[in-house]
């Protein structure tokens, strides 16, 4: 009897391109969504998977309830019943584990599947990325430890970041020992991108290097290289970790915009359109911001459930009418409605929490936002923008060594990010408030010359030139600034510029009416 069901099990194999079970080549009857739940246990067998990250991935935006997918695995039990290679083990309250190696259909075996790897899945419709082993080129054996950890420590700070979808380490851990030819593992793993490095060590000097590949093409897109004393070996981890989840974190955000820009906006998809958006949001300006506004208006329409999109969008909205792009009345109205169905739709994210802090810094409630902005902080300690905003919160609260230790963290997190100038402008903010006018200028200058276009940068510029007594010259400037904002007084300030404090919004006022703005 043993083997007559081995040999049973055997018939059966998976075939991924065609969606189909067979047994003994011939059909099973499986609907198209319980398919797809085997499918993805079937690629992520040995891992619990949750019931929220099966719903996530089968039916998106669509709404069920648990239902349907209690459905799907009775459907798939019963076709499963009488091989006893393959079971669906339900985890209480947590989920589904699928034990057993399903064959794949013929044609489709690869070097993964020969080393027991088993099938991977097709790009999925988000950004798709694997971390390999890194690599100990030391004689000394302990440095495989160090290398591990670091590698496990790179999969679980990225997992944090939720429009990004990671590989477990059960899946790379496979490729330990193999070549690294990262096309080919990347088309195995079913990624768009691969993430390698290596560990060297030569008396107490470390060197660790890291690359960012794109799987399909080989392209490079970031690689950067860290020398540390020997030291804490978990704090070497912990910040080399940190540093390269944030240059990961704008890189492939980068990378996924310049793969949209020779597409219609009608054929992207919801994440899409969200990177294309992020390319406008970077450079500070009405006219990118109104494009941005306009490629998240267009995702919020067609996806009203995605939450990246929603946050985005509301951060955009309350930005614009910060700076004068929009009618401030209409920026908060739309700009609030979006970012609170953003935390409905998911409260814990890094960018929905800076949407929200930024909403309450508008608002001028002053803790709550200064929570939401550190929550952000929290979710994602290597999120570069999160220590940006929360360095422009702590700034307009007049908190000026908190506002400039965290834009520090955020330049040393991601020293090549787009969002640089808003890095420095949360230091010249910091220093104007504080009265350190000379240095309030020098990075009122740095942010311009990356960003000439940021009229917030440019109304900081007068006040700091009137400030310093440089009257003529503020006045002059005054004049270009108005150009593009014509209706810059006093009293817009007051209302649209987010002192937090009386005492901060008339220090800003009298360094703006010395420069020559009126009064309304």
């Amino acid at each position: 009897m043993a083997d007559i069901q081995s040999s049973s099990s055997s018939l059966l194999e998976i075939d991924y391109p065609s969606a189909c079970l067979r047994r003994a080549g011939l059909p099973l009857q499986l609907r198209p969504k319980s398919f797809d739940v085997l499918a993805y246990l079937s690629r992520n067998r040995g891992r619990l998977v949750s019931k929220a990250e099966l719903i996530d991935h089968i039916w998106g935006d669509i709404a069920v309830t648990e239902n349907s997918l209690v459905q799907c695995i009775k459907d798939i039990r019963q076709v499963l019943d009488g091989e006893h290679q393959f079971e669906i083990r339900t985890v209480p309250k947590r989920g589904y584990l699928f034990e057993g190696i399903l064959a794949e259909a013929a044609g489709r075996t690869n070097e993964a599947s020969a080393a027991n790897a088993g099938p991977f899945p097709p790009l999925p419709d988000r950004p798709s990325i694997a971390v390999l082993p890194f690599e100990n080129l030391s004689e000394q054996p302990d440095q495989e430890h160090f290398a591990d950890g670091i590698t496990e420590d790179l999969i679980t700070g990225l997992s944090r970041l939720k429009w990004l979808f990671v590989i477990a380490r059960n899946s790379t851990f496979i490729y330990k020992d193999r070549p690294a030819d990262v096309s080919a593992i990347g088309r195995e793993l079913g990624v768009r991108y691969v993430l390698r490095g290596s560990i060297r060590r030569a008396a107490r000097r470390l060197r660790i290097s890291a690359q960012l590949i794109e799987a399909q093409n080989g392209l490079h897109h970031w690689a950067e290289q860290y020398d540390r004393e020997l030291g804490d070996i978990f704090a070497i981890q912990n910040e080399i970790a940190r540093n390269v989840i944030a240059a990961i974190d704008t890189f492939v955000v980068a990378a996924e915009a310049s793969r949209t820009l020779a597409r219609s906006a009608q054929d992207l998809g919801a994440w899409e359109l969200v990177a294309r958006a992020q390319t406008h949001v970077w450079r500070l300006n009405s006219e990118d911001n109104r494009a941005a506004i306009d490629a998240l208006q267009q995702a919020v329409i067609s996806y009203p459930k995605y939450e990246p999109a929603r946050s985005l969008l509301g951060f955009c909205l309350l930005f614009a009418a910060h700076n004068g792009w929009v009618d401030r009345s209409e920026g908060m109205k739309a700009g609030r409605e979006h970012t609170l169905r953003a935390i409905e739709l998911d409260h814990w994210t890094a960018w929905g929490q800076i949407a929200l802090g930024y909403l309450w810094m508008m608002e001028r409630r002053t803790t709550e936002s200064l929570a939401a902005f550190a929550a952000a902080v929290r979710l994602n300690p290597s999120s570069a923008a999160a220590h940006c905003y929360l360095s422009h919160g702590h700034a307009f609260a007049g908190n000026d060594r908190e506002a400039i230790e965290h834009a520090e963290t955020a330049i040393r997190l991601s020293p090549m990010d787009p969002e640089m100038a808003m890095f420095f402008g949360g230091i010249a903010v910091a220093h104007y408030t504080a009265g350190r006018y000379d240095r309030a200028l020098h990075y009122s200058d740095e942010l311009l010359r990356l960003r000439p276009g940021f009229q917030g940068a440019q109304r900081l510029r007068c006040a700091t030139l009137a400030q310093l007594g440089n009257i003529d010259e503020a006045r002059r400037y005054l004049q270009q600034v108005m150009i593009g904002q014509p209706q810059l007084s006093l009293q817009w300030i007051r209302e649209s510029v987010p002192y937090q404090s009386t005492g901060t919004m008339e220090h800003f006022v009298e360094g703006m009416r010395k420069a020559g703005v009126p009064e309304a």
